[in-house]
């Protein structure tokens, strides 16, 4: 029999038919899942349970009547439970935290965000329903969620720490609007049909969290479309494409209102135009720049649950850095920097930065900002470090600027001025760019996986994983080398 639980009942709420595929064709979607996300919930979930002190907990069973059972045991005699668990009709929940309040019980949805969603309160909302149906007085309602102005001390202070957010009466709310409506019922119903209701893709495709059935719900999307213009909002492309207005093509044809740059976009490609580049601008650009130049690029990781004395929640955590020194007679050198796993990496890496960048010289990212806020806040964090390191920040230069001013444009880059499109778009086919030629990491996201979880592996494991986290990051500011010869090579054409 389906069982409809708080998650399967969020998800229902973005777009019931991803109930129905979850069901019938679970093999549609693609994995999403990400582990940093999952392992963050996981950790400030488990960490949560002692926000009001001791606790027991109803331990996950497959049998499920068997947790709604120890659930009903616990609750005469504990005054929080961990996982409490109930079962009305078809319907399951289990709470993060049920917490005894008088002669009755307060519900405590807890999550590893730093705010208050729409889709938290209908999860929390759903328990409710459930615990209600049930005969459990329940008093309040709470989301329990991060402070992200919280500064970490000596020791992790949890009331600190967390926000204990009261939303009982939009509970209420809802707890009607779920008994009037019919809502749950039809969730069901519309899972139980044997064939595949008809759905056309929207904005429930990504909000509020990204569906993975997107792409097979969208086969039909062409490879150029309305969806892949650049720095147009959302719901604007759904208007287009409810519209009618799919291709570039119909972009086109149809005379629909986009701006200067998304139209650059869609005509170098249906009328396939050859690159184009603005090379009196290049000229000026380059002159910015000055020799040796440092190119420099950081890793870093994050902390739901802060556990470095003055970090932040969710603070970027800079573990890693990649050198790249190019002189003027085309030499070039490469220093690198990666911490120790499971140590704070932060006052290690800044010492070893200002040995490896003198005072004066020229330094170059792509995307400075990122750099130049990793810098900023290890200056504020080390006092006796912050002139050698904001020197850095003040005498750094963007290598992004030609690519987002549009001084230089292929079709290839897709509106796009993110190294991810320039780097192919500038060297097409060059295997010794190619990202998905590493091993183990590939991306941002996977190196800060990859650091994070280090410290649960063996040596041997370890040393791999370094490794492969030392080349992916030296092909980082290897490719800002190749960017810049890019654009040496097009101002030489005048």
């Amino acid at each position: 029999m389906y069982e409809l639980t708080k998650s399967k009942y969020c998800k229902g709420l973005q777009c019931p038919k991803i109930l129905w595929l979850d069901e019938h064709h679970p093999e549609f979607g693609e994995n999403i899942a990400n582990k940093s996300v999952l392992d963050n919930g996981t950790k400030v979930g488990e960490l949560a349970r002692s926000y009001f002190g001791e606790y027991e907990l109803v331990g996950f069973n497959a049998n499920k009547n068997e947790m709604v059972d120890r659930t009903r045991k616990l609750m005469e005699t504990a005054d929080n439970i961990a996982e409490a668990s109930f079962c009305y009709d078809f319907f399951f929940c289990s709470v993060d935290i049920l917490h005894r309040n008088d002669d009755g019980w307060d519900l405590v949805e807890v999550k590893s965000s730093t705010e208050v969603s729409e889709i938290y309160l209908e999860d929390a909302a759903f328990q409710y329903y459930v615990l209600t149906m049930c005969g459990v007085p329940v008093k309040d309602v709470y989301i329990l969620y991060i402070d992200n102005t919280y500064v970490r001390g000596e020791q992790l202070d949890l009331k600190g720490f967390f926000v204990l957010e009261k939303c009982t009466d939009v509970a209420l709310r809802k707890f009607y609007e779920m008994k009037s409506d019919g809502r749950l019922n039809l969730m069901m119903e519309y899972v139980k049909s044997p064939v595949e209701p008809k759905k056309d893709i929207d904005l429930c495709c990504d909000k509020p969290y990204p569906c993975a059935y997107k792409k097979y719900c969208g086969k039909h999307i062409p490879e150029y479309s309305v969806f892949n213009l650049a720095r147009m909002q959302a719901k604007k492309k759904y208007e287009l494409y409810h519209a009618g207005i799919v291709s570039y093509q119909d972009v086109l044809s149809s005379g629909a209102k986009i701006n200067a740059n998304q139209r650059r976009q869609v005509e170098s490609v249906v009328y396939d135009k050859p690159d184009e580049y603005d090379i009196d601008e290049i000229k000026k650009f380059l002159t910015t720049l000055y020799y040796p130049i440092y190119h420099l690029d950081f890793e870093t990781f994050q902390q739901a649950v802060p556990e470095y004395i003055g970090c932040h929640p969710y603070e970027q955590i800079p573990f890693q850095y990649s050198l790249h020194i190019e002189y003027e007679d085309g030499k070039l050198e490469h220093s690198e920097f990666l911490a120790k796993e499971g140590e704070d990496p932060r006052r290690s890496l800044a010492e070893q930065l200002v040995k490896d960048i003198p005072m004066g010289v020229c330094s170059t990212a792509y995307n400075m900002a990122f750099e130049k806020s990793v810098l900023k806040h290890l200056a504020e964090e080390f006092p006796d470090l912050s002139g050698q390191l904001m020197d850095i920040h003040d005498n750094m230069c963007d290598l992004m600027v030609p690519f987002q001013k549009q001084y230089y444009y292929s079709k290839a880059m897709q509106g796009s001025y993110s190294i991810k499109y320039v780097l192919p778009a500038l060297w097409p086919g060059d295997p010794e760019l190619d990202y998905h030629n590493l091993e183990g990491v590939h991306n941002g996201a996977e190196a800060s996986v990859s650091y994070a979880d280090m410290v649960n592996h063996t040596p041997e494991e370890i040393a791999e994983m370094r490794e492969n986290l030392l080349k992916y990051c030296d092909l980082d500011t290897y490719a800002m080398v190749k960017v810049l010869n890019r654009l040496k090579e097009i101002a030489d054409m005048k």
